[in-house]
């Protein structure tokens, strides 16, 4: 039968042909004619050629325009996010099957104009895309990937859902035929091995009849519980590599295939349907493990991902309105009831509401929040209705951002783990070869034994262990750090807190709560105290710093315009026509064009800010703020630690004096700027120091970057958030010590994890290359080493609370205790 060279489907009598590389190709409708023309077209025609099966095949074209509404700006923001004008979407995607899917997708998205990266995953079906927001549109990424014959969805929490259900049936199934079947050829085995051992003569025709059924008991295992191996090594061939299933997969097929011939063969000999079905039970069992605690450890993730509710209570002139959360606009107030979570980022109305954070900080106590807090989406409301005025929704709202921060953590390798797979596709070379070496060394010493011994070599050679002790460790101790409130983006930063040796602190909004408060106003001109706090608050109300946020209360009415931030010095603006300048006493003066920079008056002892025109200086301002409650005992356990702790900051000398001799840190350094802090950090660095660095504002995101490892505040700006690899969700700091112990923890059980992996590889190919150890137990030691591997990184996953602990309120729990 003839059948589509696309999609592999019958003709059915169609004489359409597609013109692929020179030659004409017969395709089964339009569809299949349009996408392989289209792939050909775009110089990808190497895509028929290192594809697994057939593709998928284009859906019927009316259905195109369903793509359609994702060009709505507002439906399409729940799915994307926008950060400086790029918008970035992860998408789940329908048939796509292997490596060269994979690569189809990413080469022709990318020549799309407008697309700034592509990350396709065929492991996860997952295809993350960014773009130039203005230039394109979610609606033309998924069309774009529809014409190729796949079918994209939004990466939603029931999508999702679905893949988990999925992936898991499906490997419980495996397993199951897998199990079945080990025990079924086994009970025959033994019955073979032990008329051997008493040394008697089976029947030959009931030792025929067993091999037989031991044959069709041992397919379905070969060929659906282990066809995921399979598979795996056959797309890692035809892509000229050698991948961990490769030595798996030919012990497989030599075993298989040999068992076979022997059972039908007019000689007879060895059968190892024990063996195979042994080793691909095994096997699976170690990927279910794996699959389980990777699953478990990504629950923090989801979880998160399913906090926000569908529906909101809105507050209108004619009461209040269920609506979907969807429709909910900036600005919107909206009530929340007793035990339900916030849908959306706000400020509280409302003169104060206890509120749930624990899914998001891991603080398992009630937190109180006051009129004018801010409130984040995903909370729960512990007490009355509390009303609040929306000013984030979907996509920009804090728990998205954290959502989407793990996400991108989970699909990045860190170093260690990436040099382990290059080690493990290095060794996988050797194990060939010396597979090879013994199969010829055992033809010229004893050509019965040779057979056996090479199916040993390849089955207890593989590097399986070695190449999952890293992430599974990472896995482990990603789920843990969600447990202290601390959110790791980058996997490097695990490895580099635990070689720390020097950490630097900003202060305002760090070591201290970072709200503060105006506590005195001197006025240095005719213009009066509350019109320099106008003046200020109107300048002011566009930043996101700390400093900013005291002046808040002062905001009065007033034209602003060209606006413009100097990241650790202040801001400048044009008020009602006239241009101003608040922040440090240099940048005021440079204003001015003088060389005399104005000194603060000495009873000034807080933070210290001064407002000043064209002319004049006009007003000091004295900011007030309290130290964190667990500051000063987290520089004491980090000190104990070996961590040499610092305060770089950029406010006054007697502030910042204040601060250090608070926390007992006697190395502190004030009145810094952006490039001062930097340049202070690369000189730490040169004198071989590893620094941490830590902060929360815009002008901490170039130390962060520099930085060794960077933390940032839960709290802090979203740029400081980009730059940093952990980010302290909970604003404890208290966590921080912990968080360094966990690293040293992990960094010690990924070297146990690699050193056992390597001590088995090492030492169990002699033995195996020697005929000591059977094909049997080569499959269970190969397995029992992965499975190790893993159990030994599930120390480091997060332990339930102690029963003298305050319990954590769930929302579960806490719906309990509402019914």
């Amino acid at each position: 039968m003839s059948i589509c060279f696309h999609c592999g489907e019958p003709l059915r009598g169609s004489t359409l042909v597609a013109r692929i590389e020179q030659r004409n190709e017969p395709v089964c409708c339009s569809g299949c004619q349009a996408v392989a023309e289209l792939i050909a077209g775009t110089g990808l025609g190497d895509f028929y050629r290192y594809r697994d099966g057939a593709s998928v095949r284009p859906r019927d074209a009316d259905q195109t325009d369903k793509w359609r509404v994702y060009a709505d700006q507002q439906f399409a923001s729940q799915f994307t996010r926008t950060v400086r004008g790029q918008t970035s979407v992860t998408l789940l995607i329908e048939g796509l099957r292997c490596s060269a899917c994979s690569w189809l997708i990413d080469k022709v998205l990318r020549r799309h104009a407008g697309v700034i990266d592509v990350s396709v995953n065929a492991a996860t079906g997952r295809a993350t895309v960014t773009w130039d927001g203005s230039q394109l549109d979610l609606a033309e990424v998924m069309r774009t990937i529809a014409q190729l014959g796949y079918v994209p969805h939004p990466l939603t929490d029931e999508t999702v859902a679905r893949t988990l259900r999925e992936e898991r049936r499906d490997s419980l199934k495996r397993l199951l035929v897998a199990g079945f079947g080990m025990m079924q050829v086994m009970m025959f085995a033994v019955s073979v091995y032990s008329a051997e051992l008493a040394n008697e003569v089976m029947d030959p025709t009931l030792l025929s009849y067993f091999r037989i059924v031991s044959l069709l008991v041992a397919t379905p295992v070969m060929f659906y519980a282990g066809a995921p191996i399979l598979l795996s090594a056959w797309n890692s061939l035809r892509s000229r590599g050698i991948g961990m299933d490769v030595p798996v997969s030919i012990a497989l097929v030599l075993a298989y295939g040999a068992s076979v011939w022997n059972i039908f063969s007019a000689n007879g000999g060895e059968v190892y349907f024990d063996s195979v079905t042994m080793f691909i039970f095994f096997l699976t069992l170690g990927r279910f493990v794996q699959m389980s605690v990777r699953q478990h450890t990504a629950g923090v993730t989801d979880a998160l991902a399913r906090q926000l509710p569908s529906i909101a209570h809105r507050v209108g002139p004619g009461g209040v309105d269920d609506v979907p959360v969807t429709s909910l606009q900036i600005g919107d107030v909206i009530q929340v009831r007793r035990g339900e979570v916030l849908p959306a980022d706000g400020e509280l109305i409302d003169s104060e509401a206890q509120l749930d954070e624990a899914m998001l900080t891991g603080e398992s106590l009630p937190v109180q929040r006051r009129s004018g807090d801010r409130v984040v989406a995903g909370t729960i409301n512990l007490e009355a209705p509390i009303r609040l005025s929306v000013t984030a929704l979907g996509s920009d709202t804090a728990l998205s951002h954290i959502v989407s921060l793990m996400q991108r953590a989970q699909t990045n390798k860190p170093a260690l783990a990436r040099n382990a797979d290059g080690a493990a596709a290095r060794f996988l070379r050797y194990v060939l070869l010396g597979a090879g070496l013994t199969c010829a060394a055992w033809l010229a010493i004893d050509p019965s034994r040779a057979f056996p011994a090479t199916l040993a070599v390849l089955v207890v050679a593989c590097p399986c262990a070695f190449a999952i002790a890293m992430p599974a460790a990472l896995a482990a101790a990603t789920a843990s750090l969600g447990r202290l409130g601390i959110l790791l983006t980058d996997p490097d930063a695990l490895e580099s807190l635990a070689k720390v040796d020097h950490i630097v602190f900003d202060k305002t909004g760090t070591l201290t709560r970072g709200e503060l408060r105006v506590a005195r106003c001197i006025p240095l001109t005719n213009m009066s105290e509350e019109q320099c706090l106008r003046t200020a608050a109107l300048i002011e109300q566009s930043s996101e710093h700390p400093l900013a946020r005291a002046f808040a209360p002062f905001h009065g009415d007033g034209t602003v315009a060209d606006v413009e931030t100097v990241p650790g010095r202040g801001v400048q603006a044009r008020v009602n026509g006239r241009l101003f300048r608040i922040g440090s006493p240099d940048f005021v003066a440079e204003l001015r064009k003088v060389p005399d920079v104005p000194q603060s008056p000495d009873e000034l002892t807080g933070s210290v800010v001064l407002l000043g025109d064209e002319q004049v200086a006009l007003a000091w301002f004295e900011l007030t703020d309290s130290l964190r409650p667990m500051a000063a005992q987290a520089v004491n356990q980090l000190r104990a630690l070996g961590i040499a702790p610092q305060i770089l900051s950029g406010d006054g000398q007697a502030a910042v004096m204040t601060v250090a001799q608070q926390c007992a840190v006697d190395d502190y350094l004030a009145r810094r700027t952006a490039q001062q802090k930097l340049a202070h950090v690369l000189s730490l660095q040169k004198e071989g120091k590893r620094v941490a660095v830590i902060g929360d504002g815009v002008n901490d995101a170039p130390v962060l970057g520099a930085a060794d490892v960077s933390i940032a505040m839960g709290r802090g700006a979203a740029l400081a958030h980009a730059s940093a690899g952990l980010i302290l969700v909970s604003d404890n700091l208290d966590a921080l010590p912990q968080a360094v112990q966990l690293a040293r923890r992990t960094l010690r059980i990924a070297r146990q994890n690699l050193l056992w992996a390597a001590i088995y590889n090492l030492g169990s190919i002699p033995l195996a290359a020697l005929g000591f150890i059977p094909p049997w137990l080569a499959a269970l030691g190969m397995s029992i080493s992965s499975v190790a591997v893993v159990l030994n990184s599930t120390r480091l996953l997060p332990r339930p609370p102690q029963r003298d602990r305050a319990p954590v309120i769930t929302s579960a729990r806490l719906r309990e205790t509402v019914a």
